[in-house]
């Protein structure tokens, strides 16, 4: 794959994101509540954009010659973290949503071919390629929050179709194999969630065998538990 092509495929995956982000945004009730363990719509939305903006910091680090800023692991259910992020007005969610995920889009544009897909170059990515941290934070990561929404709000139809949409994106894009890795692991956590096991087994083998990566996350996800209880996951987890 060429470097045009690479970064396409990313730019597609990221505007997948954005965009449900943005329908979502349109549907939420402002006044919806929720807490750490069940987040309402506009929470969600604002904390994708807050890994966005993470990683926009680092493309600019990149682009700048500089090392850039260590982010701290972020506690999901931290009551203070919710809180924040529920203050947030909800025209100021939606707009920072998809200026967050402009800004991203101009920074692919920009970051040298060498530096996205050569690990060398910058140290402090411990060995992983840049494209790829581009990939999580712009799209396996919110598409996996917005499934996790609507599974938890009793929609988990929606949920799977969602996921379903982002695999079929990624094929469209011809994205590399880590990432449609990825997209299969989102379509296994909502199989799940859904109840619907054996199809989520399936999801989480194709997911292993296209980004070996993903085996150590399908080992500890507790979306993923009741597929891995049923011993459904022992020949995907094997490796």
């Amino acid at each position: 794959m060429t470097a045009t092509d690479l970064r396409r495929a990313v730019a597609g995956l990221i505007g997948v994101a954005a965009t449900e982000e943005q329908r979502l945004a349109l549907l939420a009730d402002p006044a919806a509540t929720g807490d750490p363990h069940c987040w309402a719509a506009l929470p969600v939305i604002a904390h994708n954009t807050a890994f966005r903006h993470q990683q926009v910091t680092r493309l600019r680090a990149v682009r700048d010659g500089r090392t850039p800023p260590e982010f701290a692991e972020v506690d999901h259910e931290s009551g203070g973290l919710y809180a924040e992020l529920s203050a947030e007005p909800a025209d100021a969610v939606a707009a920072e949503s998809w200026l967050s995920a402009g800004a991203m889009l101009a920074e692919l544009h920009s970051v040298r071919d060498e530096d996205l897909v050569e690990p060398s170059r910058n140290p402090w990515l411990r060995g992983r390629q840049l494209w790829l941290q581009i990939v999580v934070r712009g799209f396996w990561h919110p598409t996996g929050h917005l499934g996790e929404y609507y599974v938890r709000r009793g929609q988990a139809d929606q949920a799977v179709a969602l996921a379903a949409h982002a695999m079929a994106t990624a094929e469209y894009l011809g994205a590399p194999d880590q990432a449609r890795g990825m997209a299969s692991y989102n379509l296994a956590c909502v199989y799940a969630g859904a109840g619907l096991l054996d199809p989520s087994a399936a999801a989480v083998t194709a997911a292993v065998a296209l980004n070996a990566d993903l085996r150590a996350n399908a080992a500890r996800d507790p979306d993923l538990a009741p597929v891995r209880d049923g011993g459904r996951l022992a020949d995907a987890l094997a490796g």
